[in-house]
């Protein structure tokens, strides 16, 4: 990677981030929607504590939050503005300037982990000075990593799923109707207890968006016995980055579909 193409990258990435905050639309999917939620699921399911020596319920809620802040800003939102780049030719006369593919295209996640960072302390501080939720120092290099790999990993499928959206307008219900359910199952609004149907958690268990909620729960409770690592949660995700990847050097596509 040459000093040139670190330059184009950081411009690139300071123009992406400011057509983020200058779309209403995005931006308030990407930041305000989900805190949106935190406060909803916290009205709804109170706060009380979990067991008798805690911790709090909304410890539960954020990070599914979070979880869902990274689906949305790696997943959704790449995916959306990539077709619509696609679609009106952008990408196609990207690859007729001197810019570089990757350039473009890492601004583009690079605004995504910059997305991702923002709403994982925004959400975290919220929690713990709104709510009393534990912040388990010793746990934030595995949530760290696990928000890396949870962003590399929907990144891709973002990237990889823009195959089968066919124009800009279909993109945010087409998407939107792939993760919305998931949800649901992968412990993002509801954690899962002992009451829930196994099937359920076994739905859930098949994809990504679940694991990347589990992974983060661990470092929000002061109480767990397992490991901070999750190691497993991680390996499943890093399988969904890995087919993503592969679809993506096979069939992205630069020019609109029309």
């Amino acid at each position: 990677m040459s000093s040139r193409g670190v330059r184009q990258l950081a411009k690139q990435t300071r123009f992406d981030l400011m057509l983020l905050w200058r779309n209403p639309l995005a931006s308030f999917f990407t930041v305000v929607l989900p805190l949106v939620f935190l406060f909803v699921l916290t009205a709804l399911f109170g706060n009380d504590l979990v067991t008798s020596v805690g911790p709090k319920l909304a410890s539960r809620f954020v990070p599914g939050i979070i979880a869902l802040s990274v689906v949305q800003a790696c997943f959704v939102n790449l995916a959306t503005v990539t077709v619509f780049r696609r679609e009106t030719g952008i990408l196609k006369r990207v690859r007729g300037t001197p810019i570089r593919p990757w350039v473009f295209m890492g601004a583009q996640v690079a605004t995504a982990y910059a997305a991702i960072a923002l709403m994982a302390v925004l959400t975290a501080m919220i929690g713990w000075a709104v709510y009393d939720v534990s912040l388990v120092w010793k746990t934030v290099p595995s949530l760290i990593a696990t928000l890396i790999i949870g962003g590399a990993v929907f990144c891709a499928l973002g990237l990889a799923f823009t195959n089968l959206v066919l124009n800009e307008t279909s993109g945010p219900p087409f998407l939107n109707l792939i993760v919305l359910p998931l949800y649901f199952v992968s412990d993002v609004y509801v954690p899962a207890t002992d009451d829930t149907p196994r099937a359920i958690t076994l739905i859930g268990d098949i994809f990504p968006i679940r694991h990347l909620a589990v992974a983060l729960q661990r470092g929000f409770d002061p109480l767990s016995n397992e490991s901070v690592w999750p190691a497993a949660n991680w390996l499943v995700m890093a399988a969904w980055g890995a087919a993503g990847a592969l679809i993506i050097t096979r069939w992205f596509r630069w020019t609109p579909r029309g």
